[in-house]
């Protein structure tokens, strides 16, 4: 039997009676399997090619099928691919500290690598915690975030979080962090978004919040520089974070930027915290670190927090693959081809010809409330209503039947749902590789088009 009539048999076993099977991410529907990709497109194993314009879940930015990073991955391997970090660094890894470290908005950072966006979370928290402890503030232990908000899915990263949806099968383990309003312009003041639109009655609750637990009880502030798929590519009302920055600092709370989804080149800058003229004390990155090619991320320190806790003299965290030799070779390579072909301008200009199309082709929708983009980090919010910006309810199952055509259409969307009132609200994302094509450009806009006006004119049920 050949390989390819082996590949084919294997994709005909029913999953019912295979003797071991995969738990998959979704349950509701076949899935293809996908074997080869380049650039911004995958092909699957019966060989119809799929333009990835949400990559992957906004994490592919080199582009798929660098052989590059599969030779750095496989030549780091082959020398050494594990050594733990409590014994052991590496050449790849100081390697790529000392080149990351220049680029990051901190000062003098110290960064501690982990296997992606939930760890780095669950690190930065513990960092927050270990450096008022070294500080000899240990009534410090409450942390804040935002309604709308999306910080990984572990349950510390989860209860960190304000994705309802999320959340709610869940509850029962949450409660121990404290949420304030989404900064979310388009839906401010409505009675169930949980969304301020200005930056002063942004700051102004924050400090109520912060001075009724108590200034001295405040430990960090977590927030997204801008809001991804819970939202759709908010960006936050002029001067929030400049205002932000100004309440945390005066009231000695670390700020903690979540970059898992806006780092390493996604909005058109290395950071979106470069945007926004503020360096927070924490930054924590996923994702775009290696591109999709190695489970990789990082909390970094500035140098205050970091010379806290090292003077200490211990920080009581640690995960086995913390530290990955292999992950440090992959994450400096993709940020080697970040520079070398200059990606990072490429998504600034490939996102303005995105934002061009989307706006052609959504302005004028009786059912876009919104197009949103910051480069090539992009959304539109599907309504009802135009005028009353009336969500579709959520058992209309619009997003999932706009994924779908999108899919019937050669192209993979990226979505998000509840963000009108936690249960209600349609996002469709999009997030293609920086190498995207002015072409693909045109084809992802046009499918999307397609996708949504298929998608709201499905009958209900």
């Amino acid at each position: 039997m050949t390989a390819d009539e082996v590949a084919a048999e294997r994709r005909q076993v029913p999953e019912a009676t295979a003797p071991g099977r995969v738990f998959r991410r979704v349950l509701t529907r076949p899935i293809p399997v996908a074997v080869r990709g380049h650039g911004a497109e995958i092909w699957d194993a019966d060989g119809r090619r799929y333009l990835d314009a949400a990559g992957g879940a906004i994490v592919v930015n080199v582009g798929h099928g660098r052989e590059s990073v599969a030779h750095a991955m496989a030549d780091q391997a082959s020398r050494i691919a594990f050594a733990h970090g409590s014994a052991f660094t590496s050449e790849a890894l100081e390697a790529y500290a000392a080149e990351l470290g220049p680029l990051l908005p901190l000062d003098e950072p110290a960064i501690y690598p982990v296997s992606g966006g939930s760890e780095a979370i669950e690190s930065a928290l513990k960092m927050a915690r270990a450096y008022h402890i070294a500080r000899g503030e240990p009534g410090r232990q409450i942390v804040i975030s935002r309604w709308g908000s999306y910080h990984g899915n572990t349950l510390g990263a989860l209860d960190l979080s304000g994705r309802a949806p999320l959340r709610r099968p869940y509850e029962a383990w949450l409660g121990r962090f404290r949420h304030v309003s989404a900064a979310y312009p388009y839906r401010a003041d409505e009675p169930d978004a949980h969304a301020l639109g200005t930056a002063e009655d942004a700051a102004a609750e924050l400090d109520r919040v912060i001075a009724t637990a108590g200034p001295t009880e405040v430990c960090a502030f977590v927030a997204e520089p801008i809001v991804g798929a819970t939202l759709g590519a908010v960006s936050p009302p002029p001067g929030y974070w400049p205002a932000i920055a100004e309440v945390c600092r005066r009231h000695g709370v670390l700020l903690i930027a979540d970059e898992v989804m806006t780092g390493f080149g996604r909005t058109g800058r290395w950071f979106a915290m470069e945007g926004f003229g503020v360096r927070p004390d924490i930054l924590v990155a996923a994702k775009g670190a290696t591109g999709g090619y190695w489970p990789f991320g990082f909390a970094a320190a500035d140098r205050p927090v970091y010379e806290a806790i090292r003077e200490q003299g211990s920080f009581v965290h640690g995960f086995t693959y913390s530290h990955s030799v292999v992950g440090a070779a992959v994450a400096r390579e993709v940020l080697r081809i970040l520079r070398a072909e200059d990606l990072v301008a490429a998504a600034a200009r490939q996102g303005k010809l995105l934002a061009s199309e989307l706006h052609a082709a959504f302005d004028d929708h009786p059912h876009v409330g919104e197009v949103r983009s910051a480069g090539l980090m992009a959304a539109i919010e599907l309504v009802a209503d135009r005028e009353t910006k009336r969500p579709f309810p959520r058992s209309r199952q619009v997003t999932e039947h706009a994924l779908a055509a999108g899919r019937e259409l050669g192209v993979i969307f990226y979505s998000g749902t509840g963000n009108a009132n936690g249960v209600d609200g349609d996002i469709i994302m999009i997030g293609p590789p920086f190498v995207v094509t002015d072409e693909q450009v045109g084809e992802i806009a046009a499918a999307m088009r397609e996708a949504v006006d298929r998608a709201v004119a499905t009958p209900a049920g």
